[in-house]
């Protein structure tokens, strides 16, 4: 069987399975969507949502959440901890907004689907970051500091009871937001493409873009043949480089590896690790943990494998290659730990740099 990340292969495993729609011949819409992940479906959603009547088609070349949605590690995270360098690119106060939107969000985010009844293992738990040696200990300052000076700072420092909460000795300090928690990501996407369709988008997997031409309608083909659109959104990440070529130099693509243990709820509740709040420490590449509701540790490792040329290679579509390394990271956080690993994968993350930034992407 080919290998799947652990969060898609277990959401499929609780799907009933369907075929998925082909793409109608002479298949004509007001927006097409390129790509089925969170950026993908929320757009088409909102699109709906605000205009019911618009023609809404989506075409994924995998399955939708069998990318970097489907597999990523599930941690909710706002933006505050950036606002010194949001401020720097887009001004403070546009800045505070972002800050303020992305807090809103990990709420409406369970809020909706809560309202949807999507069983996607979402807990509003909060979020730590932590530091496990001195350099560390200081780097929140600026950022809390700047939140503080505008009203909008929720970061609390964690006392002694609040640092066992993350689990781990070697954390010596921390701070804690109750703006984040974690979800289970794939089953987020399969149950957002549920209510797309529910709300009439047109989703069509396993149907990859090539190219597209023309200006007002567009001519876009695939590899089902060609759709008529409107307007077209690319909603790729990772792949934004091979699809837009003009993109090469502005973006860096960059795995995160992730390793998930057997359940045992027994050892999490004796670490204290019995929520599903997100940990994340306070490195540059840094690594971060969070449970599930059936007693797993999720353990990932952000800047590993830095992709040459942007090129999709196949190793982010095998077992992660830095199992030393994730088993070196659970070492440091759990010495002596005997966690049974059920699976490790690889995510894609994408870096944009500074010039991109300003360009309209």
């Amino acid at each position: 069987m080919q290998f799947q990340p652990f969060w898609f292969d277990n959401a499929m495993q609780e799907e009933a399975y369907a075929l998925p729609l082909s793409l109608p011949a002479k298949h004509h819409c007001d927006v097409c969507i390129i790509g089925g992940g969170f950026t993908g479906l929320w757009t088409a959603i909102k699109l709906k949502q605000q205009q019911a009547n618009l023609k809404v088609t989506i075409i994924e070349k995998g399955y939708c959440g069998q990318g970097a949605s489907g597999r990523n590690g599930g941690a909710m995270l706002t933006w505050s901890t950036k606002l010194p360098s949001l401020s720097k690119l887009v001004g403070l106060e546009k800045a505070l907004f972002l800050v303020r939107e992305s807090e809103s969000a990990v709420h409406q985010i369970a809020e909706f689907v809560c309202q949807h009844g999507i069983d996607c293992d979402c807990r509003i738990d909060g979020c730590y970051y932590s530091a496990s040696n001195e350099a560390q200990k200081h780097l929140l300052a600026p950022a809390i500091k700047m939140l503080e000076d505008n009203n909008l700072n929720a970061w609390q420092h964690c006392d002694t009871q609040a640092l066992i909460n993350t689990g781990s000795a070697a954390n010596i300090s921390g701070h804690y937001s109750p703006h984040g928690g974690s979800i289970q990501p794939a089953k987020l996407v399969r149950g957002l493409k549920q209510v797309a369709e529910s709300l009439g988008v047109t989703i069509i997997e396993q149907c990859q873009y090539t190219a597209h031409s023309g200006q007002s309608p567009l001519n876009v083909e695939t590899s089902q043949g060609n759709i008529c659109a409107n307007h077209l959104v690319f909603a790729v990440n990772a792949w934004l480089p091979t699809l837009k070529p003009q993109f090469q130099r502005n973006i860096v693509l960059v795995s995160s590896d992730m390793a998930i243990t057997k359940p045992m709820p027994e050892t999490l509740k004796h670490l204290s690790l019995n929520h599903g709040a997100a940990i994340i420490d306070s490195r540059i590449f840094v690594n971060y943990y969070r449970t599930t509701t059936d007693g797993r540790l999720m353990l990932g490792k952000g800047g590993n494998y830095f992709s040459f040329a942007n090129r999709m290679s196949d190793k982010f579509e095998q077992p992660s290659r830095y199992q030393t390394l994730l088993n070196n990271s659970l070492s440091h956080f759990f010495p002596k730990h005997n966690f049974e690993i059920d699976r490790t994968w690889t995510t894609l993350l994408t870096e944009v740099s500074l010039a991109s930034r300003f360009l309209d992407i």
